[in-house]
């Protein structure tokens, strides 16, 4: 049985993933910064519930810890959590405001990651998946015919550009381990303001497809809900 930890998974996307994969078979534990929301979404889903605050250390090794004691391995990461950031001119962004978005959508990545690799590492076919987005793509961004250039998110964009990057550059140096980047699209979420024209379930067929694909499978990608896509 194929065990999955997803964080941000009490909401959006992530509870949505559960909710599929545990369709499909897998023991999804919940990972969520907060008890209620998290408890809730578990409950409902008939997942584990594991607290989990990306953005601490500490809350991240204990995690880890209770996955380890618990379930004592995992096969699929889904680093999902993420927030949105300032919309619109950027001549008033901070430093403060850049390290808040950058510390849960690339460092939270970075955090979950290292925390989770030995369990990752006790299964035959690990797998990660970094929630990433079409935002952080040049090529993108730059197409008029595209939703994504139509919105200007400084921050939100260029972290999912910086997890992109990392994304690449974990699977170069972890051949062990698939590691992918699912780009959900535009897709009516509370991230959107509900504004996007995709459903929830389809917002969530990449992130599926990279969690349900065989041993073997390639790594370093970036995939959306039509397949395999370029990040440039």
């Amino acid at each position: 049985m194929t065990i999955t930890f997803i964080t941000g998974a009490n909401k959006g996307l992530g509870r949505e993933t559960a909710r599929r994969l545990i369709e499909l078979g897998h023991t999804v534990l919940i990972g969520s910064r907060n008890p209620q929301r998290g408890t809730e979404a578990a409950t409902t889903l008939g997942a584990r519930f594991v607290q989990i605050d990306v953005r601490d250390d500490a809350s991240v090794a204990a995690a880890a810890a209770d996955v380890a004691e618990h379930e004592g391995t995992i096969d699929v990461l889904i680093s999902n959590a993420g927030i949105p950031g300032p919309i619109g001119d950027p001549s008033t962004l901070t430093g403060t405001e850049a390290l808040k978005i950058f510390d849960v959508n690339v460092i939270g990545a970075v955090r979950v990651t290292t925390a989770f690799l030995p369990l990752l590492r006790r299964s035959p076919d690990p797998d990660i998946i970094n929630v990433s987005s079409g935002m952080g793509s040049l090529a993108l961004t730059h197409d008029p015919s595209r939703p994504e250039s139509k919105v200007i998110a400084p921050l939100y964009t260029a972290s999912k550009a910086a997890l992109t990057m990392l994304t690449t550059q974990y699977a170069k140096a972890l051949p062990d381990i698939r590691i992918n980047a699912a780009d959900p699209g535009y897709t009516a979420t509370d991230l959107t303001d509900h504004s996007g024209p995709q459903t929830i379930t389809e917002g969530t067929d990449a992130i599926v497809h990279l969690a349900t694909e065989k041993l073997g499978a390639p790594s370093g990608r970036l995939l959306d809900r039509h397949g395999e896509t370029t990040w440039s």
